[in-house]
């Protein structure tokens, strides 16, 4: 009888202490996913297309880092965009990653998320007087550089251009359009009219082309500020049998745009390797958070209007017909097949 109860005694204890482990395992879970790099991302919206791809990349990245991604939409709409960032600040993530809307608009939210020791990225389009802890992009005024000699090749006389420009609320925006009018200005190239685009509507561009006929029907050229703009202007030059005829630029090398360009309406947009600028954020993001200090050939630094802050600005490629299967189909960015939809005959072998 003795050694039975001592033998239960010794199973009773087994149990609890069994017990304790279990619930001492369950008490350090919290903690590990408290020690876990948070990361706040707030995108302008996902209108344009390229932004998607910049999400997925950004997020896989990021999670193979050890961290996680809180995604936000602002839908075009800053005051939700000033109220996403405020959200991250009170859970108390790490690093906010910022695609913003307005560029001028979001300094005093940022200075709260600066207040509270979280780290602020500035993701494609600059946070003006925000002293964020990184600008990260692509060289726009090259993205403008390469526009304007796509537009001046093989043509020594000259030509006469429409401007229409994005958002002027996008810091990106003057910048693409100084690189354009430099080469201009050196290929004796005239700027006849502009306009842009608020919020990045692309309908707006595509009404300018119906409203202004005198203007349209003296042109050679059209320069929009994305391809998603370029695509709509095609259509309304499409419907006045005008395409083809006007050469039309872009950027970002959206799926449609590669499509237009083998089919001959669009001439050429400009290629940025968003995954590698959403890669190498994601890294720089993981080295904020840690404390560490962005190092790298490529950082450098740039002023936000009022303070000089750390910039990375990576290079764009202009794509053509010519380059299309190097560029575009070589690097994974769209496949053959689906650029070459509509026109299977010119895919080649």
């Amino acid at each position: 009888m003795k050694k039975g109860r001592l033998l239960l005694f010794i199973l009773s204890m087994c149990l609890l202490m069994g017990c304790g482990s279990k619930r001492g395992n369950e008490q350090l879970k919290p903690a590990e996913d408290k020690d876990k790099i948070e990361i706040g991302m707030s995108f302008d919206s996902f209108v344009i297309e390229r932004w998607q791809r910049d999400r997925d990349v950004f997020v896989s990245t990021a999670k193979e880092l050890g961290a996680t991604v809180n995604v936000q939409n602002a839908n075009g709409d800053v005051d939700k965009q000033i109220e996403q960032i405020e959200y991250f600040v009170k859970k108390g993530v790490d690093v906010i990653v910022i695609v913003c809307i307005d560029s001028d608009s979001l300094k005093d939210v940022v200075d709260k998320a600066k207040d509270a020791g979280i780290k602020i990225i500035a993701y494609d389009r600059l946070v003006t007087n925000s002293n964020a802890d990184l600008y990260i992009t692509f060289d726009n005024e090259m993205v403008g550089n390469l526009m304007g000699e796509a537009l001046a090749e093989n043509n020594p006389d000259g030509k006469r251009v429409l401007m229409l420009g994005g958002s002027p609320l996008d810091n990106n925006v003057p910048l693409v359009e100084t690189g354009f009018e430099a080469v201009c200005n050196r290929k004796n190239m005239t700027i006849v009219d502009s306009m842009h685009c608020d919020g990045w509507r692309a309908e707006f561009a595509a009404e300018y082309i119906y409203n202004n006929p005198d203007v349209v029907s003296n042109i050679d050229a059209i320069m929009c500020g994305n391809d998603n703009l370029a695509g709509q202007v095609i259509r309304a030059l499409a419907e006045k049998r005008m395409a083809g005829e006007i050469e039309v630029v872009g950027q970002d090398a959206d799926l449609e745009a590669c499509q237009r360009i083998v089919e001959g309406t669009q001439t050429m947009t400009v290629y940025k390797p968003v995954e590698k600028l959403a890669k190498r954020a994601a890294e720089c993001a993981i080295d904020l958070a840690n404390g560490k200090t962005l190092e790298g050939d490529d950082v450098t630094s740039i002023s936000d209007g009022k303070y000089v802050i750390p910039y990375i600005g990576l290079k764009p490629t202009p794509v053509t017909k010519d380059n299309m299967n190097e560029v575009i189909i070589g690097s994974g960015f769209h496949l053959k097949e689906e650029v070459y939809l509509n026109v299977p005959e010119k895919m080649p072998k």
